[in-house]
């Protein structure tokens, strides 16, 4: 069973109907038992890095999250502001301390904004590294976003796709069993279902 973290941030229904056309069970839930008996976790995300802290602190995700992540190894997959918040510290609305699953911080993108408006919406090729696990079988890696704020690792070993928009950013990152993406695989037709069943692939560390 995939448990889609409910804390008010994000697009929860059609992330569950991605999975759901993929045939796997989901739901959306904050109740701490539908955590304990997930195979694997995603955290969505849309708005601003604190308040998204914010949320999650209030509803007692986070001591479930490092429970399920750090200690029981289970897959998490973050989405746009989901994976930000994968970061020890981000800066929208206010600096503000992150999960911490991933050194770095979430910060502006840093752009001509007289040329690239922000936010960055739509489609944008994705340079995918060697070894990628989320992006086997993808043969046109081209995804939709909508982000002003990116992760920038503290170590790039944890990138596994990369995007341009007046400057490159991390589109994507793995390491052990957290991964991210600042696009929306829920958004990108046939490739972006593709990555969310590679994400299902993958297993809980032992």
């Amino acid at each position: 069973m995939i448990t889609i973290l409910d804390y008010g941030m994000g697009n929860v229904g059609s992330v569950k109907n991605a999975l759901q056309a993929l045939g796997a069970k989901a739901i959306v839930s904050a109740v701490p038992a539908d955590i304990e008996r997930a195979s694997h976790l995603i955290l969505p995300g849309v708005g601003s890095f604190a308040e998204g802290m914010r949320r999650l602190s209030a509803t007692g995700l986070i001591s479930l999250l490092n429970e399920a992540i750090l200690k029981r190894k289970k897959p998490l997959l973050g989405i746009c502001l989901g994976m930000q918040m994968l970061a020890e510290t981000g800066d929208e609305g206010g600096s503000c301390t992150g999960l911490g699953f991933v050194r770095g911080s979430a910060r502006r993108l840093n752009v001509d904004e007289t040329i690239y408006r922000l936010p960055h919406i739509g489609w944008n090729d994705v340079a995918v590294q060697p070894n990628a696990r989320l992006f086997v079988g993808v043969k046109r890696p081209v995804f939709y976003f909508v982000h002003s704020y990116g992760l920038f690792p503290a170590d790039n070993k944890v990138i596994s796709g990369i995007a341009d928009y007046g400057g490159r950013f991390a589109a994507a990152i793995e390491t052990g069993n957290i991964f991210g993406v600042q696009f929306h695989p829920e958004k990108s037709q046939e490739d972006g279902l593709i990555v969310l069943q590679n994400f299902l692939n993958t297993h809980a560390l032992s």
